[in-house]
This record gives structure tokens, sequence and C-alpha cells, in this order.
């Protein structure tokens, strides 16, 4: 059984990282949704309300796990015994910063590689940045997210739409 991790804040959850999440599904036999636990950023939703979240958005799928950890990804791939970590891409600033993340964790952990999967096109521009500050001022979010998350995303915000 070949086991990966998908490490991630997903705050929130996008209509681009659940094309990773879907797609890592057909390729391994165990996808595992690692939720970052991260104090250096302030997310919107708490670690165990994006791990509810992602849940229900991905309940369809029977081989993944949402998970909360924190610390490295490449420990949390150790422990959960996967010997791949999908990263998604959208751009090749994307690739930059995610190269020279797979090249460190490969020094701290020969045993994991790290496979990267370019985003579908009609998500390469989405990131949930972009939701959070698309939200904020009250725009449409409904084609970056499923309605569920869109509806969590207002109701945290204080926003009625």
């Amino acid at each position: 059984m070949t086991t990966s991790v998908y490490p991630g804040s997903f705050d929130p959850v996008t209509f681009g990282h659940l094309d990773v999440i879907e797609r890592g599904a057909q390729l391994f036999d165990k996808v595992i949704v690692g939720v970052l636990n991260n104090s250096i950023k302030s997310p919107l939703f708490s670690v165990e309300e994006r791990v509810k979240i992602l849940e229900e958005a991905t309940k369809n799928l029977p081989n993944v796990e949402i998970v909360a950890f924190s610390g490295l990804s490449v420990e949390f791939a150790r422990q959960c015994n996967a010997k791949v970590i999908i990263r998604g891409l959208r751009a090749i600033t994307d690739f930059e910063y995610e190269l020279q993340m797979a090249q460190t964790n490969r020094v701290l952990a020969h045993d994991v590689d790290t496979m990267f999967l370019t985003t579908s096109l009609e998500y390469a521009y989405l990131s949930s940045t972009t939701v959070k500050e698309v939200a904020q001022f009250g725009g449409d979010i409904s084609k970056f997210v499923p309605d569920f998350v869109m509806k969590k995303v207002h109701e945290k915000l204080g926003k009625t739409y």
C-alpha cells in the first residue's frame, strides 16, 4: 500500500486544493491530508475547523484521511509511513519555493520523495489568500470554494449575502 501526504494550511480549502486531493487519491492507495497548525500564521479558521471542513469536502473519497499536524512536513510524512509528499504547483513562482522545500526534505529524509501535481488550468490563479481577500471585500467566492465552505467563510467574516 502506497501512502502519500498532502500538507498545507487549507485556510480555507479551495477547488484547487480539492483538485490536487482528488488526483492524488487516484494515484495513491491512501492520501493523508495534513492540516498544518502553524503558530506563525493567523488563520481565519482554527485547525479543528479546517479539519472538519476538509472531512466534509472529501467525504466521497474513501482513501483520503484528514489529520492535523505541526512541525516539519517531512516528519509528518514519516509519522504517517508515507513515502511521498504531494505538492500542488500553480505557477513558476510556486516551483522555485517548492523545489527548494523538496530538496531540503530530501536531505532531511532521503526515503521520502516529493511529487508535484500541476494545478488544473481553471484553478491556476487560485489561492486561499485570494479567497479570503475577495470575501472580505464582499466579492463572490462561489467559483473558488464549495458552497458550504463559502457559507463558513461568510459566517467567520460576519458577512451576509
